[in-house]
This record gives structure tokens, sequence and C-alpha cells, in this order.
């Protein structure tokens, strides 16, 4: 069983936020962005490099690979699985991926999006996803950084 210390939903990805605060409070060593437009560029995988912590290192997946590698861990691993959108969590949750609660941290205002917590703006589709996922048995938490207390969760459903 791969050792899942924090699932996160950022639409940054790695930044100083991901880099500096939580990874340090959660004890991660290997930070994993399970997105597949990432997966495959270069450019966007240094800058986060740049930004990761010198004690963690990086991986950067598809979705299917995280799906396909992600029970290959090895115990001393903790990972801290990122990713962009509720629906690219279903799909890694739907693929056996063991993710038993997930952080949303940062989801920004986009055109048919509505804000529904400080840091955190949803479509009908993110909805649906976030629905699912607690379906799924999945625990869901609004929170920017792990200084602050956690916003309420039935926000994103009104």
């Amino acid at each position: 069983m791969p050792n899942i210390v924090l699932t996160r939903i950022d639409n940054r990805l790695i930044h100083g936020q991901v880099a500096t605060q939580w990874s340090g409070v959660i004890g991660a060593n290997l930070l994993l962005v399970a997105n597949d437009e990432v997966s495959t560029n270069k450019m966007r995988q240094g800058l986060m490099d740049m930004a990761a912590p010198g004690y963690a290192q990086t991986r950067y997946w598809s979705l299917q690979k995280t799906i396909d590698t992600i029970h290959k861990a090895s115990d001393r691993q903790m990972i801290f699985i990122i990713c962009e959108s509720p629906q690219d969590v279903l799909t890694l949750v739907e693929g056996g991926v063991p993710i038993k609660k997930v952080n949303i941290g940062n989801m920004h205002m986009a055109e048919g999006k509505r804000q529904v917590a400080t840091v955190v703006a949803v479509d009908d589709k993110d909805v649906a996803a976030f629905k699912r996922l607690q379906e799924l048995g999945v625990e869901l938490e609004i929170r920017r950084v792990p200084q602050e207390g956690s916003e309420d969760v039935a926000k994103l459903f009104k």
C-alpha cells in the first residue's frame, strides 16, 4: 500500500506554498504531480523543480501512469500527490489509487465558475466530481495553508 500522506488540489501544482509549508508539515519526501499535460512538459517541470524543497524528490506522471505505478511505491516514500482538478483526483480514485482524504487548496476563478470559498471557485463538473468523491468515501477539506483552519466543505455544493 503506498504511503500517501496528502492529496491536494491546487491548480498551481508545485509552488512556494506547497513546497515550503505543506511538504514540511506532512513530512513528504516525494512530490507527485499527477497531471497529463505536465507529465510531458519539461519547461513546467523545470519551473516546479525550482520551487520544490531540496529534501524531496519530484515526479511528473500522467494520471494513467500514477494509477499503474503508485502501488509499487516503497514504504519509506512519504507521497504528496498534487492534482490540478477534482476530476483528476476522481480519475485516480476510480483507478484504484488509495486516496482517503483530499485537501482542496486552490481553484482559481475562471469563466463559468463561481467563488465558493476563499480560494476555491467551482463549476458544475467540479461539484459533480466532489460529490462522487464523497460517495466513494473520500474526505474533503478546504484549507489554503496548514496554519489556517478548514472551511466548511458544504460551501462546495451550494
